[in-house]
């Protein structure tokens, strides 16, 4: 199995906190910075953790922009 990559854009301002939650949950997923001024971050999700992670970023998103993006539609 391999690592899971899924992009999302999100709002500047958010991008440090959605860091510290995942960090917070040790080796659920690592977060990149892919176009800071657009908000455009990407998670690399280990097998088995995808579903983890869909529910957290559900539940933030209820309280904060999180769209998930496709890479080849992103001017990246």
């Amino acid at each position: 199995m391999e690592i899971t990559k899924k992009y999302y854009r999100v709002e500047r301002r958010n991008i440090s906190f959605l860091k510290f939650i995942f960090e917070a949950y040790d080796g659920i997923a690592v977060i990149t910075t892919v176009d800071r001024p657009k908000g455009i971050i990407m998670f690399r999700i280990p097998p088995g953790c995808e579903n983890d992670v869909d529910m957290i970023l559900s539940d933030l998103g209820k309280k904060m922009m999180i769209e998930e993006c496709l890479p080849e539609v992103m001017d990246i």
